[in-house]
């Protein structure tokens, strides 16, 4: 909107803010979760439950507001947030579950491994 009456100054000044807020919630997350500490698996789930949070919790108080404001068209943004908040969760639910089926059959391969390796060890030992 400002970009459209001419102004370049205050886009730039919002985008470089949002751009260190990003970067500020990082610090946090490095702060809070050492990238040392954390694997795929948490990840996943720390996704899915928020995603879920958003669907269940925020949105629809959000949408509350809106209806009882009588906004329309804010209305119709969170019933497409609500939505679209549902879908990721799913998404990111079913990446999980990927997941743990492919590191259990990992699992099993590298089991297996372990055990040629131990059989051919116990060969040379005699």
């Amino acid at each position: 909107m400002c970009r459209a009456h001419g102004d370049e100054d205050s886009p730039r000044r919002f985008e470089e803010t949002a751009a260190q807020e990003v970067q500020h919630a990082f610090g946090h997350r490095d702060l809070l979760y050492p990238a040392a500490q954390l694997d795929l698996v948490w990840c996943l789930t720390m996704v899915v439950e928020g995603e879920t949070y958003e669907y269940t919790e925020m949105y629809p108080k959000f949408r509350h507001l809106a209806e009882v404001e009588r906004n329309a068209a804010a209305l119709l943004e969170f019933d497409e947030q609500i939505a679209e908040s549902r879908e990721h969760a799913e998404q990111f639910a079913a990446m999980l579950q990927k997941a743990a089926k492919r590191f259990a059959a990992l699992t099993k391969v590298e089991q297996r491994h372990a055990q040629h390796n131990q059989q051919a060890l116990q060969r040379v030992q005699g």
